[in-house]
């Protein structure tokens, strides 16, 4: 029965959700055409197909940069207290205790360095241009793309 308050507000806040849908089914416009079916980019009309393969090393470096960034929210409050700990004679524990912290954030930045993840342009396993010459594999429109030079090119 000590709960009892708890269900009343939930199924007080779950009638709420489905009564506030059932009215906006109700009131609001029905004609689908083809415009309104269409992707909303913006304002503008869409280029090309919705679903396309997304480089993920974009959410690599977001969640690189999301977990040192946390880093600081974590040792905000240490910073905040440590004269006092110092002054209480706790100095080296909390000195110890980042550096620690640090240093696991710092191993772990090491591995995703040493695997590569924070190069943007990486090189292909087996491919002979390697990561430094990327001109050929992207062309400028109307550009042909040919792996032979002509003796103009030589001059």
């Amino acid at each position: 029965m000590a709960y009892a308050s708890v269900a009343a507000f939930f199924l007080v806040a779950g009638g709420f959700v489905l009564v506030s849908m059932l009215v906006g089914k109700l009131i609001r416009p029905n004609n689908m055409y083809t415009e309104k079916r269409d992707t909303y980019e913006c304002g503008e009309a869409p280029v090309g197909p919705a679903w396309f393969n997304f480089n993920p090393r974009f959410y690599i470096v977001a969640l690189i940069f999301i977990v040192f960034d946390v880093e600081i929210a974590f040792i905000y409050p240490v910073a905040r207290v440590f004269r006092r700990w110092v002054n209480q004679g706790s100095g080296w524990f909390a000195f110890v205790e980042i550096f620690l912290f640090v240093a696991v954030l710092l191993v772990g930045l090491v591995y995703v360095w040493a695997k590569g993840d924070l190069e943007w342009i990486r090189a292909i396993k087996g491919d002979p241009r390697g990561a430094n010459d990327v001109s050929s594999a992207v062309k400028a429109p109307g550009e042909e793309k040919s792996d032979h030079h002509s003796l103009d090119d030589a001059a």
